[in-house]
């Protein structure tokens, strides 16, 4: 596909889709360079500017803070009301995982000063949602209508924010729907990182509208501060369209802050400004800068990590509270990002679903991927452990550091291969002896904050630092594994509607053919022929994706297919001989060459 091209259909796609010229080559980079890659990708977060275009809004800009005084006021209205009253957060994937976290934060918060804890989240998929990929649940509006409608009964003032980050969920899409529907309850926000002419515009199976609709009826009742549209243009992913990286980041510094905001309003009474918001936001610019300062260090445990994968050994993050919940965020989203197995990169939690306080409870009946405490670890994982295997600890100066030594010191029988992110140490009294315990110690201090509520405001800093350092070393690691061609998440698995068009959309960038050819390859990867029946053709995305799911490297084959014009056989063999899926189409191309020749 000629460079002209290719960039005429770049302007066609909204940001959240777009290839971030920073990282274009990142999948040849060694880990040095793929900090400061990931660097510069994460300061888009922060630019006042962006391709100097006066229609995108950024996260600095006046209307987006506006909005968020007003979103905040709503938070307060909530808090004085706390018996008729309830926050609801809602999302799928990232998102929702988000939204669990927050909530679960501020509900604390809430406890701690005794008041009524007045949060709640809503996962696609529910509770299994939060710690392995459940795609399917995110096209289902009137399954997201129905959670929501559930959890709000008997409540007469809801503030609802729905997230999604490339404005394209049909599970959001249906509860704010719903919600626009029933005003005299609902306060819908919507949080996402495209402007609202680039959200999504195909119709909803089973449904009369579409997520634009909704996002533009939403900025109409805007005008009456009845719904409210937050969406801040943050530059395109690292990773193209990986929208658990900066939509993650910034869903996380501008939900924080409205929170925040809203109880400093209703229990301090202290006055929310535009100036009070750019300064919580400021102080989420000054993690990101004290996070990357350690770039050798996390370069290092990229590079680590990019070593165990690629010799077929696994990748472990064991935590400590919220940073457990942090590592197991990331480990999930791997699995649909890369078409990673679930063994590849697992996270870990300190006491397991009791340290959680999800909805649902103990999980870990469903299955493997839902064993996730410590106990579990050295249980289930340990006595198997390799030396190519990498653990990291997780932990904060506030955790049990006896205990933190205590399971070092007994994976130390196994391997050496541990190495630590950790906060704060310098405040303990011995650091050098949890230190040691480590190969590589990534140990970030933070200055004590002035508020009264530093403990709060400290942890949510560990937690973005922490947030940002995982997202590098996972996706570094599965660059460097071959899982990444140029700047795309190639090998990512056909599980929703969403990826589905983002794989037809792949396969039109690097091919220059027609979305029917392209369509026509991927289902041929999916059901893994060259003659595609009548009733394959002929099936709705969901049956597709249905597939797709149970099937290996489908992207990857559908573009072999389309460059060498050759059958799925054939394409398999070349995918089977290369690990890098650049070198893999590089040599079929080469090997055409030569027969032209």
């Amino acid at each position: 596909m000629d460079h002209l091209k290719q960039s005429c259909y770049e302007l066609s796609l909204p940001v959240t889709e777009k290839c971030n010229p920073i990282s274009r080559d990142i999948d040849r980079a060694h880990s040095k360079q793929m900090v400061q890659i990931l660097k510069q990708c994460d300061a888009e977060i922060f630019e006042k500017k962006i391709n100097h275009d006066p229609f995108y809004q950024r996260l600095h800009s006046s209307p987006v803070i506006q909005t968020m005084v007003d979103v905040a006021k709503g938070v307060e209205m909530m808090l004085r009301d706390p018996e008729e009253s309830l926050i609801v957060l809602s999302g799928c994937g990232t998102s929702g995982r988000i939204a669990f976290l927050l909530v679960k934060s501020f509900n604390e918060m809430l406890n701690a000063q005794r008041q009524k804890q007045i949060c709640s989240y809503i996962i696609a998929g529910g509770d299994r949602a939060l710690l392995t990929s459940q795609e399917a649940p995110e096209d289902d509006p009137v399954l997201g209508a129905r959670m929501l409608d559930k959890v709000c009964a008997g409540k007469k003032y809801v503030l609802f924010i729905g997230i999604s980050c490339g404005m394209s969920a049909p599970f959001v899409a249906g509860q704010l729907d719903f919600c626009l529907n029933h005003l005299d309850v609902f306060t819908p926000v919507l949080l996402g990182f495209n402007p609202v002419h680039m959200a999504r515009s195909e119709l909803i199976q089973d449904c009369s509208f579409h997520f634009k609709d909704v996002a533009e009826r939403m900025t109409a009742e805007q005008r009456h501060k009845r719904a409210f549209v937050l969406n801040p243009v943050l530059g395109a992913e690292a990773i193209s369209g990986s929208s658990r990286m900066k939509g993650g980041s910034a869903t996380k510094i501008i939900l924080e802050t409205v929170l925040l905001a809203g109880y400093e309003a209703s229990f301090r009474d202290k006055i929310m400004t535009p100036e009070c918001m750019s300064a919580w936001i400021t102080a989420s610019e000054m993690v990101y800068e004290t996070t990357y300062s350690h770039s050798d260090e996390l370069a290092a445990l990229i590079q680590k990590a990019g070593e165990s994968l690629q010799m077929k050994a696994h990748v472990y993050y064991l935590g400590w509270q919220t940073l457990g919940i942090i590592g197991m965020t990331d480990a999930s989203e791997c699995i649909p990002t890369y078409g990673a197995d679930f063994g590849d990169i697992r996270g870990f939690i300190n006491n397991g679903f009791s340290e959680m306080k999800n909805k649902e409870g103990d999980l870990s009946s469903l299955g493997p991927e839902f064993i996730i405490g410590h106990k579990d670890f050295v249980d289930t994982i340990l006595p198997s452990l390799s030396q190519n295997d990498m653990i990291l600890f997780l932990f904060t100066v506030n955790d049990d550091l006896h205990e933190v030594t205590m399971l070092a010191n007994q994976l130390r029988q196994r391997t050496f291969n541990l190495h630590a992110i950790a906060h704060d140490l310098e405040k303990f009294t011995i650091p050098e002896r949890v230190c040691n315990m480590f190969e590589t110690v990534l140990n970030i201090t933070w200055p004590f904050s002035s508020e009264k509520d530093n403990s709060l405001v400290t942890r949510q800093h560990w937690e973005l630092s922490t947030k940002l350092c995982l997202n590098a070393i996972s996706t570094g690691a599965h660059v460097l594994k071959g899982k990444v061609y140029m700047n795309y998440m190639i090998d990512l698995r056909v599980t929703n509607s969403k990826l589905y068009r983002r794989a037809i959309n792949i396969l039109q960038r690097f091919t220059g053919c027609s979305k029917t050819e392209c369509e026509s390859a991927l289902l041929r990867a999916i059901y893994s022929t060259d003659d595609l029946a009548e009733d394959m053709t002929s099936a709705d995305v969901r049956k597709h994706t249905d597939v797709a799911n149970r099937r290996e490297r489908v992207v990857p084959t559908a573009l072999v297919m389309i460059q060498c014009s050759c059958i799925y056989a054939e394409a398999q063999r070349h995918l089977d001989c290369y690990s890098v899926i650049r070198d893999a189409v590089n040599a079929c191309l080469n090997s055409i060459k030569s027969t032209v020749d």
